[in-house]
């Protein structure tokens, strides 16, 4: 049996995302939330995202985004999910072949899984979604490599004033951000942190902006911020450090003081999402793996 496809309306998010909740075991999403994936990707594509149905029940949900990095034109599979009961019925093969389809008229070089820059839900897929994963490599998809989120236990003490006093001595200047300083951050990150401009601008959203600098000579030359991804949830970063600061312990500075932002937040835990070097987030903050995932692409052309 068919059951019709049809795009994604705003007036769908109660609903999409009750089912997602209840058709994601490890995972949970909240209609503010699901709003920021959609509507609120700085590339939204409407025509990308997609609802199946039997009757009025949703049983399927698949959102396509694109980008274009460095010269590579990426399209990526951003959410996913079939009703478990519905399951190897072809719905999930279907919802994709209509968007592999629109990712080749626009030309795109490769799909990934879910590790979208920007604006993204998770990193790649948690191997403990074994079916996904096993469609995945039967859609022709290859896995390239992994990443990890880290879970931190805000329940310690973050102050590192001692150590902010001595570098204000020699020059440096470290604060919360401004929201004047939001155009001096982005000239900040444009050379080596582009794919970051997003995160930094939602951190910049915030009433009391979510990001704390560093300052020598006036001139920015360091960032962390939180809660510029997956709001109000606890994420951590993204987190930059210019050459002329590195040395200084200024990366474990602005991670604490962005961790202890959360825990002034009333939060227990913080994620720190895709994370490359996890010892560095060890050493500072007790930070523990809390989940693995593994990235899948398929070349296109």
């Amino acid at each position: 049996m068919n059951y019709p496809l049809s795009l994604y309306q705003s007036a769908d998010c109660a609903e999409v995302s009750r089912f997602l909740n209840s058709n994601w075991e490890y995972d949970s999403i909240t209609e503010a939330i699901l709003t920021e994936k959609l509507e609120g990707d700085p590339h939204w594509m409407p025509e990308a995202t997609l609802v199946c149905r039997d009757g009025d029940r949703i049983i399927g949900f698949m959102q396509g985004v694109m980008r274009l990095i460095r010269g590579v034109n990426y399209a990526y599979i951003k959410l996913m999910a079939v009703d478990e009961s519905y399951r190897r019925k072809g719905i999930a093969t279907a919802m994709y072949k209509q968007l592999e389809e629109l990712f080749r008229q626009k030309e795109a070089d490769v799909v990934r899984i879910y590790d979208v820059p920007l604006n993204y839900f998770m990193p790649g897929i948690d191997p403990r979604y074994t079916p996904a994963l096993c469609w995945a490599m039967r859609r022709g998809f290859e896995r390239f490599g992994d990443t990890s989120n880290l879970l931190v236990d805000l329940n310690q003490n973050w102050n590192m004033q001692q150590r902010e006093d001595e570098l204000q001595r020699e020059g440096v200047e470290v604060r919360r951000a401004k929201p004047s300083d939001k155009q001096a951050v982005l000239d900040f990150i444009k050379d080596e942190w582009l794919l970051w401009t997003n995160e930094v601008e939602m951190a910049f959203k915030d009433e009391q902006p979510s990001i704390h600098i560093a300052l020598m000579n006036g001139q920015v030359k360091a960032f962390s911020a939180h809660n510029a991804n997956n709001k109000g949830t606890g994420w951590f970063g993204p987190m930059g450090t210019h050459p002329d600061l590195r040395g200084k312990g200024m990366g474990a500075i602005l991670l604490k003081r962005c961790l202890n932002d959360m825990k002034e937040m009333g939060l227990s835990h913080s994620v720190i999402p895709w994370v490359g070097p996890i010892d560095f987030y060890s050493w500072h903050a007790n930070a523990r793996v809390q989940r693995v995932f593994w990235r899948f692409e398929k070349k296109l052309n």
